[in-house]
């Protein structure tokens, strides 16, 4: 990455102390079905995220094994509008929710992502939104045809930027 800086998302306080992080990509030359495929279909979602499956109706099972750092979810889906919004949360069994959102827009230069990602209170936010800054850039790789294992350098850079936000 060099000495250039990274762009990230934003992160806030709400109510109750839990925090919402939003995160934004604009893939170009892609459409919504593209990506839509990429979040949802188990052989894209490996690409890119982690091995797992998703039942796409509200009510249905999330399942997904980051098996490297030994984080699983399993979940429910709780918003579904196919090609434009995925909602589920980022949790396993009893932990607290964590709602990630997914929304798909379409974007002059192509389709806009954005991710919506909530963490506890107790929970440090930067952290967590650093690890999808560097899965969204892992998913812009996937999308071009050239899967990338996790870009650490961009994780380390956009935890130093979220971290400046919650000074």
């Amino acid at each position: 990455m060099g000495d250039e800086t990274i762009k990230v998302g934003t992160i806030r306080r709400l109510a109750g102390g839990a925090f919402e992080g939003k995160l934004s990509r604009v893939y170009e030359g892609h459409t919504r079905a593209e990506v839509w495929k990429f979040l949802t279909v188990p052989a894209s979602m490996a690409q890119w995220l982690a091995a797992g499956t998703i039942e796409l109706r509200v009510g249905g099972a999330v399942n997904i094994d980051f098996h490297d750092s030994g984080v699983v979810i399993a979940s429910q889906v709780t918003e579904l509008d196919p090609e434009r919004v995925l909602t589920y949360s980022w949790s396993h069994g009893k932990d607290p929710e964590r709602p990630l959102r997914w929304q798909l827009d379409d974007d002059p230069a192509g389709v806009r992502v954005t991710l919506t990602v909530h963490t506890p209170a107790n929970e440090d936010p930067g952290k967590a939104c650093a690890g999808f800054e560097g899965h969204l850039e892992m998913l812009g790789a996937a999308l071009e045809g050239v899967p990338i294992k996790f870009p650490f350098d961009v994780f380390l850079a956009a935890r130093t930027a979220y971290r400046g936000q919650l000074e």
